[in-house]
Protein backbone atom coordinates (compact mmCIF):
# COMPACT_ATOMS: atom_id res chain seq x y z
CA UNK A 1 0.00 0.00 0.00
CA UNK A 2 0.89 3.58 -0.34
CA UNK A 3 1.12 6.59 1.99
CA UNK A 4 -1.97 7.96 2.57
CA UNK A 5 -2.23 11.23 1.66
CA UNK A 6 -5.12 14.24 2.62
CA UNK A 7 -8.31 13.64 0.72
CA UNK A 8 -8.15 16.30 -2.32
CA UNK A 9 -4.49 17.19 -2.38
CA UNK A 10 -3.09 17.41 -5.66
CA UNK A 11 0.70 14.68 -6.11
CA UNK A 12 1.23 17.07 -8.95
CA UNK A 13 1.84 13.90 -11.28
CA UNK A 14 -0.26 13.31 -14.41
CA UNK A 15 -1.79 9.56 -15.44
CA UNK A 16 -3.37 8.61 -18.14
CA UNK A 17 -5.85 5.82 -17.51
CA UNK A 18 -6.96 4.23 -21.19
CA UNK A 19 -10.31 2.33 -21.75
CA UNK A 20 -10.11 0.34 -24.90
CA UNK A 21 -12.54 -2.07 -25.62
CA UNK A 22 -13.26 -4.33 -28.83
CA UNK A 23 -15.77 -7.42 -29.53
CA UNK A 24 -13.41 -9.93 -31.21
CA UNK A 25 -15.16 -13.25 -30.60
CA UNK A 26 -18.18 -14.26 -28.83
CA UNK A 27 -18.36 -17.59 -26.96
CA UNK A 28 -20.57 -18.87 -27.92
CA UNK A 29 -22.71 -16.46 -29.67
CA UNK A 30 -22.80 -13.02 -28.89
CA UNK A 31 -23.00 -13.48 -24.89
CA UNK A 32 -19.01 -13.66 -23.59
CA UNK A 33 -15.60 -13.63 -23.85
CA UNK A 34 -14.07 -17.03 -24.00
CA UNK A 35 -10.93 -17.77 -21.13
CA UNK A 36 -8.08 -18.09 -24.05
CA UNK A 37 -8.64 -14.75 -25.41
CA UNK A 38 -8.65 -12.72 -21.80
CA UNK A 39 -5.63 -14.99 -21.05
CA UNK A 40 -3.61 -13.51 -24.28
CA UNK A 41 -4.41 -10.40 -23.59
CA UNK A 42 -3.26 -10.86 -19.38
CA UNK A 43 -0.10 -11.76 -21.06
CA UNK A 44 0.91 -9.18 -23.65
CA UNK A 45 -0.62 -6.25 -20.79
CA UNK A 46 2.10 -7.90 -18.24
CA UNK A 47 4.96 -7.94 -20.82
CA UNK A 48 4.04 -3.96 -21.53
CA UNK A 49 3.97 -3.12 -17.96
CA UNK A 50 7.32 -5.11 -16.99
CA UNK A 51 8.75 -3.34 -20.14
CA UNK A 52 7.70 0.12 -18.66
CA UNK A 53 5.48 1.17 -20.92
CA UNK A 54 2.38 0.91 -18.72
CA UNK A 55 2.22 1.30 -15.11
CA UNK A 56 -0.26 -1.01 -14.47
CA UNK A 57 -3.57 -3.01 -16.50
CA UNK A 58 -6.64 -5.02 -15.66
CA UNK A 59 -8.18 -7.32 -18.49
CA UNK A 60 -11.82 -7.58 -18.15
CA UNK A 61 -15.34 -7.76 -20.30
CA UNK A 62 -18.63 -7.15 -20.37
CA UNK A 63 -20.38 -9.44 -22.26
CA UNK A 64 -18.79 -10.47 -25.63
CA UNK A 65 -16.60 -7.20 -25.21
CA UNK A 66 -12.91 -7.63 -24.51
CA UNK A 67 -12.06 -4.70 -22.06
CA UNK A 68 -8.17 -3.19 -21.82
CA UNK A 69 -7.90 -1.11 -18.75
CA UNK A 70 -4.32 0.59 -18.46
CA UNK A 71 -2.71 3.28 -16.48
CA UNK A 72 0.50 5.13 -17.74
CA UNK A 73 2.10 8.73 -18.11
CA UNK A 74 2.24 8.49 -22.00
CA UNK A 75 -0.86 10.96 -22.82
CA UNK A 76 -4.06 10.28 -24.16
CA UNK A 77 -3.69 9.16 -28.19
CA UNK A 78 -0.52 7.87 -27.70
CA UNK A 79 1.13 5.47 -30.46
CA UNK A 80 2.46 3.08 -28.58
CA UNK A 81 -0.36 2.89 -25.98
CA UNK A 82 -3.09 2.62 -28.91
CA UNK A 83 -0.37 -0.21 -30.97
CA UNK A 84 -0.09 -2.54 -27.95
CA UNK A 85 -4.16 -2.34 -27.42
CA UNK A 86 -4.79 -3.54 -31.61
CA UNK A 87 -1.84 -5.44 -31.06
CA UNK A 88 -3.26 -7.23 -28.50
CA UNK A 89 -7.31 -7.68 -29.94
CA UNK A 90 -5.35 -9.01 -33.33
CA UNK A 91 -3.50 -11.80 -31.51
CA UNK A 92 -7.05 -12.67 -29.43
CA UNK A 93 -8.52 -12.61 -32.55
CA UNK A 94 -6.32 -15.11 -34.01
CA UNK A 95 -7.21 -17.34 -31.04
CA UNK A 96 -10.86 -16.55 -31.68
CA UNK A 97 -10.58 -17.80 -35.19
CA UNK A 98 -9.10 -20.84 -34.48
CA UNK A 99 -11.51 -21.64 -31.88
CA UNK A 100 -14.48 -20.33 -34.65
CA UNK A 101 -15.85 -17.95 -32.50
CA UNK A 102 -18.46 -16.04 -33.48
CA UNK A 103 -17.90 -12.36 -35.53
CA UNK A 104 -14.36 -13.36 -34.62
CA UNK A 105 -12.29 -9.90 -34.98
CA UNK A 106 -15.90 -8.16 -36.10
CA UNK A 107 -14.99 -4.45 -34.26
CA UNK A 108 -11.04 -4.75 -36.13
CA UNK A 109 -12.48 -2.42 -39.44
CA UNK A 110 -8.79 -2.09 -40.89
CA UNK A 111 -6.55 -4.03 -41.84
CA UNK A 112 -3.38 -2.83 -40.42
CA UNK A 113 -2.67 -0.24 -37.69
CA UNK A 114 -1.52 3.42 -38.97
CA UNK A 115 -0.49 5.05 -35.63
CA UNK A 116 -3.88 5.84 -33.87
CA UNK A 117 -6.73 3.03 -32.99
CA UNK A 118 -9.26 6.04 -33.37
CA UNK A 119 -11.72 5.06 -36.07
CA UNK A 120 -10.53 1.54 -36.81
CA UNK A 121 -13.24 -0.06 -34.77
CA UNK A 122 -12.58 -0.53 -31.65
CA UNK A 123 -13.82 1.91 -28.58
CA UNK A 124 -12.34 4.55 -27.01
CA UNK A 125 -12.37 6.04 -23.23
CA UNK A 126 -9.22 7.85 -21.90
CA UNK A 127 -8.28 10.54 -19.77
CA UNK A 128 -5.02 12.51 -18.34
CA UNK A 129 -5.71 14.21 -15.31
CA UNK A 130 -3.73 14.76 -12.00
CA UNK A 131 -3.55 12.57 -9.62
CA UNK A 132 -5.24 13.70 -6.48
CA UNK A 133 -4.32 12.61 -2.68
CA UNK A 134 -7.26 9.93 -3.02
CA UNK A 135 -8.50 9.04 -6.90
CA UNK A 136 -11.76 6.61 -6.53
CA UNK A 137 -12.47 6.18 -10.35
CA UNK A 138 -15.84 4.09 -12.00
CA UNK A 139 -15.13 2.12 -15.03
CA UNK A 140 -18.30 2.16 -16.84
CA UNK A 141 -18.80 -0.60 -19.17
CA UNK A 142 -21.72 -1.40 -21.29
CA UNK A 143 -23.25 -4.22 -23.77
CA UNK A 144 -25.72 -4.10 -26.30
CA UNK A 145 -26.56 -0.78 -26.43
CA UNK A 146 -25.33 2.22 -27.81
CA UNK A 147 -22.62 5.36 -27.69
CA UNK A 148 -26.01 7.61 -26.33
CA UNK A 149 -26.93 5.18 -23.40
CA UNK A 150 -24.67 7.12 -21.21
CA UNK A 151 -26.10 10.63 -22.09
CA UNK A 152 -28.89 10.01 -18.84
CA UNK A 153 -26.75 8.50 -16.44
CA UNK A 154 -24.25 11.26 -16.63
CA UNK A 155 -26.35 13.83 -16.83
CA UNK A 156 -27.99 13.04 -13.51
CA UNK A 157 -24.34 12.32 -12.19
CA UNK A 158 -23.07 16.07 -13.26
CA UNK A 159 -26.12 18.04 -13.06
CA UNK A 160 -29.16 16.61 -11.18
CA UNK A 161 -29.48 17.96 -7.70
CA UNK A 162 -32.07 15.51 -7.24
CA UNK A 163 -29.43 12.86 -8.01
CA UNK A 164 -26.37 14.25 -6.92
CA UNK A 165 -26.79 16.05 -3.37
CA UNK A 166 -23.17 17.30 -3.59
CA UNK A 167 -24.31 20.03 -6.27
CA UNK A 168 -26.52 21.34 -2.97
CA UNK A 169 -24.86 21.09 -0.21
CA UNK A 170 -20.94 20.70 -1.25
CA UNK A 171 -19.49 24.24 -1.77
CA UNK A 172 -17.20 22.67 -4.05
CA UNK A 173 -19.57 21.98 -7.09
CA UNK A 174 -21.92 24.93 -6.47
CA UNK A 175 -20.40 26.01 -9.92
CA UNK A 176 -21.79 22.97 -11.48
CA UNK A 177 -19.91 21.18 -15.04
CA UNK A 178 -19.19 21.72 -18.36
CA UNK A 179 -20.43 19.23 -21.23
CA UNK A 180 -18.71 18.62 -24.22
CA UNK A 181 -21.20 17.31 -26.58
CA UNK A 182 -20.09 15.44 -29.60
CA UNK A 183 -22.76 15.10 -32.95
CA UNK A 184 -21.68 12.36 -33.48
CA UNK A 185 -23.52 12.61 -37.21
CA UNK A 186 -22.17 15.76 -38.80
CA UNK A 187 -18.40 15.46 -36.51
CA UNK A 188 -18.77 18.37 -35.01
CA UNK A 189 -18.73 19.35 -31.53
CA UNK A 190 -20.48 21.91 -28.99
CA UNK A 191 -19.37 23.00 -25.16
CA UNK A 192 -22.34 23.80 -22.79
CA UNK A 193 -22.08 24.64 -19.13
CA UNK A 194 -24.74 23.54 -16.37
CA UNK A 195 -26.62 24.67 -14.96
CA UNK A 196 -26.71 27.75 -17.02
CA UNK A 197 -27.39 26.42 -19.75
CA UNK A 198 -29.11 23.02 -18.72
CA UNK A 199 -31.94 23.02 -20.97
CA UNK A 200 -30.11 23.19 -24.18
CA UNK A 201 -28.10 20.13 -23.30
CA UNK A 202 -31.48 18.55 -22.51
CA UNK A 203 -32.35 19.50 -25.96
CA UNK A 204 -29.25 18.03 -27.54
CA UNK A 205 -28.76 14.70 -24.91
CA UNK A 206 -32.49 13.76 -25.46
CA UNK A 207 -31.89 12.66 -28.66
CA UNK A 208 -29.16 10.44 -27.54
CA UNK A 209 -28.76 8.49 -31.68
CA UNK A 210 -27.13 11.81 -33.11
CA UNK A 211 -25.99 14.14 -29.66
CA UNK A 212 -23.42 12.14 -27.40
CA UNK A 213 -21.72 13.44 -24.15
CA UNK A 214 -18.23 12.77 -24.85
CA UNK A 215 -16.72 14.71 -21.74
CA UNK A 216 -17.66 16.48 -18.42
CA UNK A 217 -14.99 19.28 -16.99
CA UNK A 218 -14.65 21.31 -14.21
CA UNK A 219 -15.99 25.02 -14.21
CA UNK A 220 -14.58 28.29 -12.46
CA UNK A 221 -14.69 27.70 -8.79
CA UNK A 222 -13.49 24.31 -8.56
CA UNK A 223 -10.55 22.82 -6.78
CA UNK A 224 -9.98 20.73 -9.63
CA UNK A 225 -8.14 22.20 -13.03
CA UNK A 226 -10.30 23.27 -15.53
CA UNK A 227 -8.12 21.47 -18.50
CA UNK A 228 -8.77 17.75 -17.11
CA UNK A 229 -12.14 15.86 -17.81
CA UNK A 230 -13.69 14.19 -14.74
CA UNK A 231 -15.63 11.74 -17.27
CA UNK A 232 -15.59 10.43 -20.52
CA UNK A 233 -17.06 8.50 -22.96
CA UNK A 234 -16.61 6.43 -25.92
CA UNK A 235 -18.57 7.90 -28.86
CA UNK A 236 -17.30 5.95 -31.69
CA UNK A 237 -20.19 4.53 -33.99
CA UNK A 238 -19.32 1.57 -35.80
CA UNK A 239 -22.09 2.03 -38.64
CA UNK A 240 -20.42 5.11 -39.46
CA UNK A 241 -16.98 3.54 -39.17
CA UNK A 242 -17.87 0.58 -41.75
CA UNK A 243 -20.67 1.86 -43.56
CA UNK A 244 -22.98 -0.92 -42.82
CA UNK A 245 -23.99 -3.02 -39.88
CA UNK A 246 -21.34 -4.34 -38.30
CA UNK A 247 -22.86 -4.95 -34.30
CA UNK A 248 -23.68 -3.01 -31.03
CA UNK A 249 -21.12 0.14 -30.81
CA UNK A 250 -21.19 -1.27 -26.53
CA UNK A 251 -20.07 2.33 -25.12
CA UNK A 252 -17.66 2.56 -22.03
CA UNK A 253 -17.13 4.94 -19.76
CA UNK A 254 -14.39 6.51 -17.04
CA UNK A 255 -15.92 8.34 -14.17
CA UNK A 256 -13.70 10.23 -11.20
CA UNK A 257 -15.77 10.77 -8.00
CA UNK A 258 -15.17 12.14 -4.67
CA UNK A 259 -14.00 15.85 -3.15
CA UNK A 260 -15.06 18.23 -5.66
CA UNK A 261 -16.86 15.63 -7.27
CA UNK A 262 -19.72 13.89 -6.97
CA UNK A 263 -19.03 10.77 -4.88
CA UNK A 264 -19.05 7.29 -5.39
CA UNK A 265 -22.59 7.04 -4.34
CA UNK A 266 -24.32 9.37 -6.48
CA UNK A 267 -21.80 8.04 -9.05
CA UNK A 268 -24.00 5.12 -9.29
CA UNK A 269 -27.25 5.86 -8.22
CA UNK A 270 -28.55 6.91 -11.58
CA UNK A 271 -28.62 3.01 -12.73
CA UNK A 272 -30.80 2.22 -9.80
CA UNK A 273 -33.72 3.24 -11.72
CA UNK A 274 -33.29 1.32 -15.25
CA UNK A 275 -33.82 3.20 -18.47
CA UNK A 276 -34.83 1.89 -21.86
CA UNK A 277 -31.84 2.04 -24.30
CA UNK A 278 -31.41 1.07 -28.42
CA UNK A 279 -29.61 -2.14 -29.19
CA UNK A 280 -30.48 -5.71 -27.80
CA UNK A 281 -30.83 -7.69 -30.49
CA UNK A 282 -29.30 -6.97 -33.74
CA UNK A 283 -29.00 -3.55 -32.65
CA UNK A 284 -32.45 -3.14 -33.38
CA UNK A 285 -34.60 -2.35 -30.33
CA UNK A 286 -35.19 -0.76 -27.32
CA UNK A 287 -34.74 -2.08 -24.11
CA UNK A 288 -33.83 -1.57 -19.96
CA UNK A 289 -30.12 -1.15 -19.17
CA UNK A 290 -29.75 -3.58 -15.91
CA UNK A 291 -26.86 -2.98 -13.93
CA UNK A 292 -24.95 -6.20 -12.91
CA UNK A 293 -21.96 -7.63 -11.42
CA UNK A 294 -19.64 -9.31 -13.61
CA UNK A 295 -21.03 -12.83 -12.85
CA UNK A 296 -24.12 -11.70 -14.93
CA UNK A 297 -22.29 -9.75 -18.16
CA UNK A 298 -23.35 -12.50 -19.65
CA UNK A 299 -26.15 -11.78 -22.18
CA UNK A 300 -28.59 -14.36 -23.48
CA UNK A 301 -31.94 -13.22 -23.04
CA UNK A 302 -32.48 -12.46 -26.60
CA UNK A 303 -29.06 -11.35 -26.86
CA UNK A 304 -29.62 -9.03 -23.41
CA UNK A 305 -30.90 -7.43 -22.50
CA UNK A 306 -28.83 -4.06 -21.99
CA UNK A 307 -26.41 -4.46 -19.82
CA UNK A 308 -24.15 -1.65 -17.40
CA UNK A 309 -20.78 -3.31 -15.33
CA UNK A 310 -19.70 -1.05 -12.91
CA UNK A 311 -16.07 -1.80 -11.68
CA UNK A 312 -14.18 0.41 -9.02
CA UNK A 313 -10.82 1.44 -8.70
CA UNK A 314 -8.58 3.75 -6.23
CA UNK A 315 -5.46 5.21 -8.45
CA UNK A 316 -2.45 4.93 -6.39
CA UNK A 317 0.65 6.42 -8.58
CA UNK A 318 -0.57 5.46 -11.14
CA UNK A 319 -1.57 1.55 -9.92
CA UNK A 320 -5.34 0.48 -10.34
CA UNK A 321 -5.80 -0.40 -6.85
CA UNK A 322 -8.80 -2.99 -7.52
CA UNK A 323 -11.75 -3.72 -9.20
CA UNK A 324 -14.31 -3.76 -6.82
CA UNK A 325 -17.39 -4.81 -8.01
CA UNK A 326 -19.75 -2.04 -7.68
CA UNK A 327 -23.25 -3.36 -8.65
CA UNK A 328 -22.69 -6.63 -6.99
CA UNK A 329 -24.48 -5.31 -4.26
CA UNK A 330 -28.46 -6.26 -2.96
CA UNK A 331 -29.63 -2.66 -2.87
CA UNK A 332 -29.48 -2.83 -7.21
CA UNK A 333 -31.86 -5.71 -7.00
CA UNK A 334 -34.96 -3.65 -6.89
CA UNK A 335 -33.77 -2.38 -10.53
CA UNK A 336 -32.59 -6.05 -12.21
CA UNK A 337 -35.86 -6.95 -11.01
CA UNK A 338 -37.86 -3.85 -12.47
CA UNK A 339 -35.36 -3.95 -15.85
CA UNK A 340 -36.85 -7.83 -16.68
CA UNK A 341 -40.08 -6.80 -16.12
CA UNK A 342 -39.59 -3.55 -18.70
CA UNK A 343 -37.55 -6.26 -21.05
CA UNK A 344 -40.82 -8.51 -20.52
CA UNK A 345 -43.37 -5.87 -21.54
CA UNK A 346 -41.56 -4.58 -24.11
CA UNK A 347 -40.44 -8.48 -25.54
CA UNK A 348 -44.51 -8.08 -25.76
CA UNK A 349 -44.32 -6.02 -28.79
CA UNK A 350 -42.32 -8.47 -31.06
CA UNK A 351 -41.24 -7.32 -34.20
CA UNK A 352 -43.12 -3.95 -33.70
CA UNK A 353 -42.41 -0.36 -32.93
CA UNK A 354 -41.74 0.92 -29.67
CA UNK A 355 -39.96 -2.50 -28.94
CA UNK A 356 -38.50 -2.44 -32.72
CA UNK A 357 -36.53 0.72 -33.10
CA UNK A 358 -38.23 3.60 -35.37
CA UNK A 359 -37.52 3.18 -38.92
CA UNK A 360 -34.80 6.13 -39.33
CA UNK A 361 -32.28 4.73 -36.92
CA UNK A 362 -33.14 1.03 -38.77
CA UNK A 363 -30.94 2.07 -41.54
CA UNK A 364 -28.21 1.66 -39.32
CA UNK A 365 -29.17 -2.43 -39.09
CA UNK A 366 -29.63 -4.84 -41.82
CA UNK A 367 -32.87 -3.89 -42.72
CA UNK A 368 -32.05 -1.88 -45.51
CA UNK A 369 -31.17 -4.69 -47.27
CA UNK A 370 -34.49 -6.53 -46.72
CA UNK A 371 -36.33 -3.40 -48.18
CA UNK A 372 -34.28 -4.10 -51.85
CA UNK A 373 -35.56 -6.81 -52.26
CA UNK A 374 -39.13 -5.73 -52.60
CA UNK A 375 -38.43 -2.32 -53.78
CA UNK A 376 -39.35 -2.87 -56.84
CA UNK A 377 -42.57 -4.33 -56.51
CA UNK A 378 -44.02 -0.97 -54.76
CA UNK A 379 -47.13 0.80 -56.55
CA UNK A 380 -47.90 4.32 -56.60
CA UNK A 381 -51.29 5.16 -54.93
CA UNK A 382 -53.16 8.46 -55.98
Amino acid sequence: MCDSQEAGEMTGEKVTVSLIKADVGGFPGHSTVREELKKEAEKRLKEARDAGLLIDYCVMNAGDDLQLLMSHRKGVDAEEIHKLAWDTFEAATKIAKELKLHGAGQDLLKDAFSGNIRGMGPGIAEMEFTERGSEPLVVFMMDKTEPGAFNLPIFRIFADPFNTAGLVIDPTMHQGFRFEIWDIKEHRRVFLDAPEEMHEILALIGAKSRYVIKRVFPKEGSPLPKDEPVAVISTEKLFFIAGKYIGKDDPVALVRAQSGLPALGEVLEPFARPFLVSGWMRGSHNGPIMPVPFKYSKCTRFDGPPRVLAAGFQISNGRLVGPADLFDDVAFEEARRRANEVANYMREHGPFEPHRLPLEEMEYTTLPDVLKKIESRFEKVD
